[in-house]
């Protein structure tokens, strides 16, 4: 194994799966996949931590499968995170602009934005993102990049996407048990958009409905910009486990029925007098059960699951303003059927999202929804290479604070 600065791993850490791609920048704008890596996750509840050495040799699995494919051995990673712990707070700042000539400068955006971040937090909190909505000149021009403008007041209306400290912390000290080092922590459904959003469809407004083993993420973009997040503790392992229940039946039996037999709703049933072989648990003999059964099962879960989500967007969003639709990615969005169910409860045009655009390499491998999130924190990665961007400040500030918190925890303890 060779060891190489220039590639950038994503390690996409989910409740049920470890999903892993090293990749280097290819031709103009496109990113080479070298590696892919996936083990099932073990020690994750609603993407939180809850056995930190079995998330470690998850972890360890999925990389080491990656890095052999790739033949090389990077040192770091860019993790995404999740969870209900995630919070997004609008906020507003404001200041002078103290350039020659009133010319507004990069150094003006950088202390607007700083000033916007100036909120009270609790001490279990951090910013891990602060993404400007827009900017304001003088109370008057609405722009997205005021630099070379002219005036005396710059306003910054952005989003800060805060997290709670010990769940970052279990994540990064996870990681480094396995043997890598965190070089950045991304907001898995900000990553997922790298992966799967054109700029046209963030511009007229889109809903990305992140469907994982442990969770729901919605990110709501318009006008360009990220504008909202929001993050439901319920996902696919939910209805494998609901199905476990039903059938009586082990999780592994139940997971490889919703994946080879599974759909989301009954109107699409092709055969209603199929009958689904269930194998027995712990020496228990074979059964059959209709599949209307494992419809109806899978189907309850998947609406309730959908219901909460467009709860969450009504509730939080002008639904008139996503002119695009719904974007499903995710595991869970390759349930047969899910798009239709979505489209009927959301009442928005709604497509299935991989990543397939700027792709080399491995191509074939990652373009699958479980590979959204992982292979955009590697574009994620390569775009904000060597740039100082407002979401990447927060991002290399909640990182610096999490290691002096870790380092004065481990002096006091030791």
């Amino acid at each position: 194994m060779i060891k190489d600065r220039d590639y950038i791993v994503g390690l996409d850490i989910g409740t049920t799966k470890i999903a892993t791609v090293i990749a280097r920048e290819g031709s103009i704008g496109n990113i080479e996949i070298k590696g892919v890596g996936t083990s099932r996750s073990s020690g994750l509840k609603n993407g939180i931590v809850v056995n930190m050495d079995e998330t470690t040799e998850s972890i360890k699995r999925a990389m080491e499968e990656a890095e052999r494919i790739a033949g090389v051995q990077p040192n770091e990673v860019i993790v995404g995170i999740s969870g209900g712990h995630i919070k997004t707070i609008e906020s507003t700042g404001i200041v002078a602009v103290t350039g020659d000539d009133n010319v507004i400068q990069k150094s003006d955006v950088d202390r607007v934005i700083a000033q916007a971040e100036s909120i009270s937090l609790p001490s279990d909190r951090e910013i891990i993102h602060t993404i400007s909505r827009e900017f304001i000149v003088d109370h008057q021009v609405r722009t997205s990049n005021p630099v070379g403008m002219f005036g005396k007041k710059l306003e910054a209306k952005v989003n800060i996407v805060t997290a709670a400290l010990n769940s970052a912390k279990n994540i990064i000290k996870c990681v480094e048990k396995a043997g890598y080092r965190v070089c950045d922590i991304v907001l898995q459904s900000l990553a997922s958009s790298y992966a799967i959003l054109e700029s046209d469809e963030k511009e007229m407004g889109v809903v990305l409905v992140d469907m994982g083993g442990g969770t729901t993420d919605l990110a709501v973009f318009s006008n360009g910009t990220l504008s909202g997040t929001s993050i439901i503790g319920l996902g696919g392992e939910n209805i494998t486990s609901d199905l476990s229940r039903g059938l009586k039946t082990s999780k592994n039996v139940a997971e490889e029925i919703k994946l080879k037999y599974g759909v989301a709703s009954s109107k699409l049933l092709k055969d209603k007098n199929f009958l689904v072989p269930v194998r027995g648990a712990a020496g228990w003999k074979e059964k059959q059960v209709s599949i209307q059964i494992v419809t109806n099962i899978i189907e309850m879960r998947t609406r309730e699951i959908l219901e909460f989500a467009y709860n969450e967007l009504k509730r939080n969003f002008n639904t008139e303003m996503i002119s695009s639709g719904v974007v499903l990615t995710g595991g869970t969005a390759k349930l047969k059927g899910i798009q239709e169910v979505t489209e009927e409860m959301f009442n928005l045009p709604v497509k299935v999202g991989s990543p397939e655009k700027g792709i080399e390499g491995l191509r074939d491998i990652v373009q699958d929804p479980a590979f959204s999130t992982s292979v955009g924190l590697v574009k994620y990665g390569i775009e904000h290479k060597g740039e100082v961007s407002s979401t990447k400040v927060a991002g290399e500030r909640f990182f610096q604070r999490i290691l002096e918190r870790m380092k004065k925890w481990f002096n006091e303890q030791f």
